[in-house]
This record gives C-alpha cells, sequence and structure tokens, in this order.
C-alpha cells in the first residue's frame, strides 16, 4: 500500500480539496485558501519544474551577464554613474561574504576591458543577442508559470527588452541618487535630530533594501509576463519574494561563513561554486514569486492535481452554457465585450480549458473573436435563430473533423439505436429554445448557477460572484 493510500492521508486530502456538506464559516474558508495555497506551492517545487528552470536560467546568466553589464556599463558612463556598478554587485554578492566581493572585481574588470568600438557590426550584434537571449529565457519561464503559450514577437522582445537595459539602469540610478539627496538635506537632517523621528527615519532606512527589492520582484512579476499581470498579484509575489530572498541571502551568508571545508576541498573552485548555488537560488526564489502572483490572480488554477485540467462533456457543455448566457446579456444591453480573463474569474475556470471551449464555439460559428488586445468575445450571428441543441452539438462534436469520424466507429444496431435516440430526445426538449433566451434579467445569476459544480472539487470559488466590470 502507497502512502497515498493510507487511511489518515486520504482523510486529510479529504479535508483539503473535498467539497464540504455545509457552507464553511469565513475563517475556516480563509483558512482552507491559505492550506490550498500552500500545498500547491510546494507541490510546484517538489514536481522539478521550477528547480528545472532555475538550473536553466543559471547557465544562460553565466553566459550573459558580461554583455548585460556591459550594455548597462556603457549607458551609465554616459552619465557619468558608471562606477556604482560595482557596489550593486557587492550588494547581490553580499552572501557570499568576501568571495562576492573577488567575483564583483573581476567582474568589473572583464567590462572594463571590454571595448564595444573594435567589436563592429556583427560583434555588437551577438553581444546584443546574449544580452537579450537572458530576458527571453526570463520570459519563457513566467509565460510557463503563467500557462501563456504564446511568446512576444521578435521586434516586441528587442524593443521592450533594450529599453528595460538601457533606461532601467539610468532609472534605479537616479531614484538612488534622489533618495541619497534628500537624506542629506539641511532640513531633513534637522528633522532625524528630533527624536523620535530619528529612530522612525532609521527603521525606514533598514526597511529601504527590503522595500526595493520588493519593487524589483513587483516590476518584474508585471513586466515580463506576456499576460496582463494585475497590480495586487504581482505586489504579493513581490513582497514574497523579496521577503525570502533578503532571508536566503542572510541564510546563505551564515551557511558560506561555516563552509571552510568547501574551501579546503574545492580549492579555488569554492568561490566558483559558491557562486552558482547562490545565483539558482536567487532564480528559485524569483521563480517561486511568480507562481504566487500566478496563483493569487487565478485561484482556479489552486487544484488538487498538477497540471491542465481536464473538463468532462459535462462540464464543457456547463460552461458553454454559461459563455453563450454571458455573451448573449453583455450584447443585449450594449455593455462591452468578455474576454477570456474575465470569464475565466467570473466562471472561475481555468483559461486554459475556457480557451478550449470557446475555440469549439468560434469553429461553430457561435462566437467571433476581435481583433483588440486582448481580444474579446461577441456573438457570430443572431442567437435567437440558434438553439440550445445546436449549441451543446457544436461543443460535443469539436474536434471530430480533425481526428475521427464517429460515423467510421463500427458499434451494433442497439448502440446505434440507443444514440440516435439521445439526440432526438436533445433536439425535442432543447431544439425551440434558442441561446437568447439563456440570458438572464440580472445577467449573473443564470451563468453562476450554470456552473455551480463546474470547478473542480474543493477549488475556490473565487471571482465567481466578482463584478464584471471590477475585473477591468
Amino acid at each position: 500500500m502507497s502512502w497515498e493510500q493510507l487511511p489518515f492521508v486520504r482523510r486529510l486530502e479529504h479535508a483539503v480539496w473535498g467539497r464540504p456538506t455545509k457552507a464553511p464559516s469565513v475563517w475556516r474558508e480563509r483558512l482552507l485558501r491559505v492550506v490550498r495555497l500552500a500545498l500547491v506551492l510546494v507541490r510546484d517545487l517538489v514536481s522539478g519544474e521550477l528547480t528545472m528552470r532555475s538550473m536553466s536560467l543559471v547557465y544562460t546568466t553565466l553566459l550573459s551577464i558580461v554583455p548585460l553589464l556591459a550594455l548597462s556599463f556603457s549607458v551609465l558612463k554616459g552619465f557619468g554613474v558608471h562606477n556604482q556598478i560595482e557596489p550593486m554587485l557587492v550588494e547581490f554578492l553580499a552572501p557570499l561574504g568576501p568571495q562576492g566581493a573577488e567575483i564583483s572585481t573581476r567582474i568589473v574588470e572583464f567590462i572594463e576591458r571590454m571595448n564595444v568600438g573594435v567589436l563592429g557590426s556583427v560583434g555588437l550584434g551577438l553581444l546584443l543577442y546574449t544580452a537579450v537571449s537572458l530576458m527571453q529565457k526570463i520570459e519563457k519561464s513566467f509565460n510557463h508559470i503563467w500557462h501563456v503559450s504564446t511568446p512576444r514577437g521578435m521586434g516586441e522582445r528587442f524593443s521592450r527588452y533594450l529599453s528595460v537595459l538601457l533606461v532601467g539602469p539610468i532609472l534605479v540610478f537616479a531614484a538612488m541618487g534622489m533618495t541619497a539627496a534628500v537624506l542629506d538635506a539641511a532640513l531633513v537632517k534637522r528633522v532625524i535630530a528630533v527624536e523620535p523621528l530619528g529612530q522612525l527615519v532609521f527603521a525606514i532606512g533598514t526597511l529601504i533594501p527590503y522595500l526595493l527589492v520588493m519593487g524589483a520582484f513587483t516590476f518584474v512579476y508585471a513586466f515580463v509576463p506576456n499576460t496582463r499581470v494585475q497590480f495586487v498579484p504581482a505586489l504579493t509575489g513581490g513582497i514574497v519574494g523579496g521577503l525570502l530572498w533578503q532571508t536566503a541571502g542572510t541564510a546563505f551568508a551564515l551557511f558560506v561563513a561555516g563552509s571552510t571545508r568547501y574551501s579546503a576541498i574545492y580549492s579555488s573552485f569554492a568561490v566558483l561554486i559558491l557562486f552558482l548555488i547562490w545565483v539558482y537560488v536567487s532564480w528559485l526564489i524569483l521563480l517561486f514569486g511568480a507562481a504566487v502572483a500566478f496563483y493569487r490572480q487565478h485561484p482556479e488554477y489552486i487544484l488538487p492535481e498538477s497540471g491542465e485540467p481536464y473538463l468532462s462533456n459535462r462540464m464543457r457543455e456547463r460552461v458553454a452554457l454559461a459563455v453563450m448566457s454571458l455573451v448573449a446579456q453583455y450584447h443585449r444591453e450594449g455593455r462591452s465585450a468578455w474576454t477570456l480573463v474575465q470569464l475565466s474569474q467570473r466562471l472561475a475556470v481555468p483559461s486554459f480549458a475556457l480557451e478550449r471551449v470557446l475555440s469549439a464555439l468560434r469553429s461553430g460559428n457561435l462566437l467571433a473573436q476581435t481583433s483588440d488586445d486582448p481580444p474579446a468575445y461577441l456573438p457570430a450571428r443572431d442567437l435567437s435563430g440558434v438553439s440550445v441543441a445546436e449549441l451543446l452539438s457544436t461543443v460535443r462534436s469539436a474536434g471530430e473533423d480533425r481526428y475521427l469520424d464517429p460515423n467510421r466507429v463500427a458499434v451494433s444496431a442497439p448502440v446505434a439505436q440507443a444514440l440516435a435516440h439521445f439526440d432526438r430526445s436533445v433536439d425535442t426538449t432543447l431544439g425551440s429554445m434558442s441561446v437568447a433566451s439563456l440570458a438572464s434579467v440580472d445577467g449573473g445569476s443564470a451563468a453562476n448557477t450554470a456552473v455551480e459544480d463546474v470547478s473542480a472539487p474543493g477549488a475556490p470559488p473565487a471571482g465567481v460572484s466578482a463584478d464584471h466590470d471590477a475585473t477591468r
């Protein structure tokens, strides 16, 4: 008997993921959400997907760190603040102890010796490509976490990435310079001399490194994924990632201080090994914070099993009915069309599974997709002339033209009769009911009823009762 089949494990799993027999209290529901989120995050770490991508980013970092810093160095040199690169590297590598300062010095020496003017057009192009490749690898990792299958176009990648690499350092050092100038002002010094304002300023100064790291993480989570990330989820991931990174830095510094045996074993290679470990830990924390931000924005993905959820035939039909009722309602009232993210949040259905249903409705000429960014969905024709039976048939038969013709499947006469009787029953019962009639008066209660058990058992119904306009 495996550990998953043990009675207490099954009872614990049912307590966390099972559907409650009665409505839980507010505190119990919040506690369950926290426990489920923690379990899902631990599962993502144990599965090895985040660790594998972190190791890939470590390799790319080794190839790209010098070209990446060389671009920033060339820009900062024009503003006379290029000498600030080494202190920032020392701060990032502080958990390595004295070895961190040594690595920072070596990297800066490489950068200063690099003469971009003698590289030529081909060499400069390779320099830019190497620097951009790191950003591209980061975007792929974030897109995987956010379940985004479409990357940015090549032109948009270069424009966005280079703007960050060239303009980002200027903004960072400008903010740091402004902060230093404010603290150096005579008025501020007089204010600091007054207690307890002095202690308050000292406490704020202690928190500034945490706030800067959290702000940087929040910016990365909001900017890098090829999807629209809301501010609160990005901030949540930034806070978690920033706190973990600062805490991991302190713990790693203690580890390095007590790792004298590594120096005895690996000799001069110990510095390189510790550097690789710290870069790996940093990437892992960054990706972990991205997962926190994703689950904060998409709680419908907090499921007992990993991977994309599979919708049964009944669930696809329910989701299709709910989608068409919402689209018909908003189109009739002249309100703005629904997007994939808004429908996913309203129905508490993962966007990947919902996208397949929307694709079937588009193939059946029931929905049309706009060219907006992000695209929205409108009725493709007059829904008063579309029966519910036709809608269900469209969803049930989606993909048959590409894979297998059901008429070619050999069945016995009783089976064929049963299937024909089923089709006739659906046409008789729902053939006269139009899709337009599904649009409820309040525009929401019918949709919520139609998908009340679409989500997986135990999945939090977050977003089901949220107002559509509030998700914009």
